[in-house]
């Protein structure tokens, strides 16, 4: 199986030589998500907890373009400048997630793009392949 570039507007556009996601062999990669505004392409006012959940929703949106929801991620690595904002970012992203509970990596980085605070990629299966 080749594989298949995922695009969607419903999602900040690429801002460099790479793919929103790329699903293949019944698995999808996406491309981190920061708190970019997918119409206006600028950051989101307010701080981490803002910032954590428009990433995750703009995960939502690319987990949609490939026929995927938040219950078909597997594995989560979510970047963040600040380990001290750890908790407030761990609320939101466990309200995302509900009861589902993918495998997750935390990393804290000196800076991200465009000054965001966090930084959240997913591997999902694809077409329900659990």
């Amino acid at each position: 199986m080749r594989p298949q570039l995922i695009s969607t507007a419903g999602a900040p556009k690429a801002i460099g030589p790479y793919s929103q996601a790329i699903s293949a062999n019944g698995l999808l990669f996406t491309a981190g998500q920061v708190a970019l505004d997918p119409a206006s392409g600028e950051l989101v006012a307010g701080g981490i907890t803002e910032q954590t959940t428009r990433a995750l929703e703009n995960l939502r949106a690319v987990l949609q373009a490939a026929d995927c929801s938040p219950t078909d991620v597997i594995k989560t690595t979510v970047f963040l400048v600040d380990m001290a904002e750890f908790a407030a970012m761990n609320e939101v992203y466990g309200r995302f997630f509900g009861n589902h509970r993918p495998a997750r990596s935390t990393v804290a980085v000196a800076a991200l793009p465009r000054g965001a605070r966090v930084e959240i990629e997913v591997i999902a299966v694809v077409n329900g392949e659990r």
